[in-house]
């Protein structure tokens, strides 16, 4: 990794939950090293000076952060590249994650770190932050609450909580994503190893639904369901090394995770879909086969965690 491809928070050797006065702190240590009047270099001491003026303005930090970190931190002399320090697809690195030599599903394994908190000075997010499952809340967003929502979102939550994360010790679970494709909202985000499922939910009567790959159809009703295909393939340009899904799950009013049955037509044979529609019952079956299928299902991947906690609402 060059200096040049690194993120602002890696050129200042800070952690992304950094503070005001750590910021501060390391800009100086930074740039007495870099500055050309220190025997330092001139580019080095630039991309010093651009981490720090991003980091210590509360509202250029913000935009910083909700970007995912997708763009390259460039200077006049860069000619750009990966701007994190995940293995892109393809790359030496991204070959090597493999799955154990005897076949073994690790899904269920004790985590593992990549890379480890052994012998790193500046991790990108305090270990304490990196052990915790779950990540944030379902919250109130705008001027008006939307209590429905909500209450929508927290049985999602829930479910996964319950049905999904035991089963993965690594699986991390982030609620209240903004998504890099527009300004709307990515309720969950499931992250285990090198894959990553989308995840939003609906609310809809219980009984027998056909879902025909735009709308769910129902009594001669149409609903369509929340877009999260666009979404998916913008995570996707962002993260190349992961295998990005998204999943809507369809909850019915008494909880039922059987129902509503969902009749999948006109789907050609063996067809893969960018989105899965699944009532709970099925979510949870085919979210636990997806992740735990992966490479390595018992990593937490340290610098995609970083980044999608940054891009947090």
């Amino acid at each position: 990794m060059t200096e040049s491809s690194s993120s602002h928070y890696q050129v200042l050797r800070v952690a992304v939950t950094a503070t005001e006065k750590e910021i501060k702190v390391a800009y100086r240590r930074a740039a007495r090293t870099a500055h050309p009047d220190h025997g330092g270099d001139a580019a080095t001491f630039r991309r010093v000076t651009a981490a720090y003026e991003t980091l210590i303005d509360p509202q250029r930090r913000k935009a910083y952060d909700r970007s995912y970190g997708a763009g390259p931190v460039r200077d006049a002399s860069s000619d750009g590249g990966a701007h994190f320090d995940a293995p892109a697809a393809g790359s030496r690195s991204a070959a090597t994650v493999r799955r154990p030599g005897n076949g073994r599903n690790t899904a269920g394994d004790p985590p593992v770190y990549v890379p480890p908190y052994e012998g790193s000075d500046v991790p990108l997010i305090p270990l304490a932050q990196a052990r915790r499952q779950v990540h944030g809340m379902p919250r109130k967003r705008g001027i008006f609450g939307a209590e429905a929502r909500i209450q929508r979102e927290m049985r999602t939550v829930q479910l996964l909580t319950r049905q999904v994360l035991p089963a993965i010790p690594a699986a991390r679970l982030i609620n209240g994503l903004q998504s890099p494709a527009d300004n709307s909202h990515i309720d969950h985000a499931v992250l285990s190893g090198y894959r990553l499922a989308l995840v939003n939910s609906m609310l809809v009567p219980k009984g027998a639904y056909a879902w025909d790959g735009r709308t769910l159809n129902h009594g001669g009703r149409s609903v369509a369901p929340p877009q999260l295909a666009r979404v998916v393939w913008a995570m996707q340009d962002i993260f190349p090394e992961l295998n990005v899904t998204g999943w809507t799950v369809v909850h019915s009013p008494d909880g039922n995770l059987h129902e509503p049955v969902i009749d999948h037509h006109r789907r050609p044979a063996g067809a893969l879909e960018t989105v899965q529609i699944v009532n709970s019952a099925g979510m949870v079956r085919g979210l636990k086969e997806f992740l735990a299928s992966g490479p390595a299902p018992n990593t937490v991947n340290i610098p995609v965690l970083a980044r999608l906690l940054r891009g947090m609402h």
